[in-house]
């Protein structure tokens, strides 16, 4: 796949990842057991980590920019996204180890439904949904100019993040009173957002291509702050020996997986 343009592969990566993400969420929701979510979570975990530190992050400071100028980047990164999750913008709700909404009260989510949830909160959740891929989007197309490997192994890692994510989206949209195949339309709706920030990112990259480094650095710097900042917490929380071992396990899987793929592209 690496010869064709870097436009098709970013149309590509963004169409399969967002439908793909909701796809499987919609699974995760309806058919997969809820013991496998805290796997995924840790999964997860261990790919966003992997593919930050061992290949994203790595491909940016190989560019020749001034460590100190990245590092700078990395830094006021992190902080933005802070920042946007104070104000509900980043990140809105993600499941916890049981797949219930992380950010809702306690007692909207027991057996499985939350009470009270009316279509502001759907409309919030899938506005706050819409700029995230949007982001997302933005994201690839720096990666996949740089690198058509680095560009799918990051498409990897958004998908493996963005399972967890939908799934709290498809229950909250669900707990809301909306059919299976209505919440369903909506995610995926929101998730062709990434589309459009694929293509903006491609056109506006292609003629500021000394950008490319940052915008890789503000990649890892996202994926790095939804690790450490939001799946860890959950993984550590875990109270079931059993259940802790499996998280770590195959956070484990992820990390080998990313780092085997990035050492035989190297």
């Amino acid at each position: 796949m690496t010869a064709l343009p870097p436009l098709v592969h970013i149309l590509l990566a963004t169409l399969m990842g967002g439908l793909l993400s909701v796809v499987a969420a919609t699974f995760v929701m309806i058919g997969m057991p809820q013991r496998w979510m805290p796997r995924l979570v840790g999964f997860a975990t261990g790919v966003l980590l992997a593919v930050a530190l061992l290949d994203v992050l790595p491909e940016a400071f190989e560019s020749g920019v001034g460590a100190h100028k990245l590092f700078a980047t990395l830094l006021v990164s992190l902080l933005c996204f802070y920042g946007l999750e104070r104000v509900a913008v980043w990140r809105h709700s993600h499941p916890d180890e049981h797949g219930h909404d992380h950010h809702c009260p306690p007692h909207e989510h027991g057996h499985g439904h939350a009470h009270g949830i009316g279509r502001s909160t759907v409309a919030a959740v899938m506005i706050g949904d819409t700029f995230h891929n949007f982001v997302d989007g933005v994201l690839l197309a720096a990666t996949f100019l740089t690198n058509p490997a680095l560009g799918w192994s990051t498409a990897f890692a958004v998908i493996a993040h963005e399972i967890p994510q939908e799934a709290g989206d498809f229950a909250i949209v669900r707990a809301a009173g909306y059919s299976a195949g209505r919440s369903l339309f909506l995610n995926g709706l929101s998730s062709l957002a990434s589309v459009l920030g694929g293509l903006l990112g491609f056109f506006a990259l292609s003629q500021a291509q000394g950008w490319l480094p940052y915008i890789l650095v503000v990649a890892a710097a996202s994926f790095l702050y939804i690790a450490i900042s939001d799946l860890l917490p959950m993984l550590r929380r875990e109270g079931h020996r059993r259940t802790s071992m499996w998280q770590t396990a195959w956070m484990l899987v992820g990390i080998v997986l990313i780092a085997t793929s990035t050492a035989a592209v190297h």
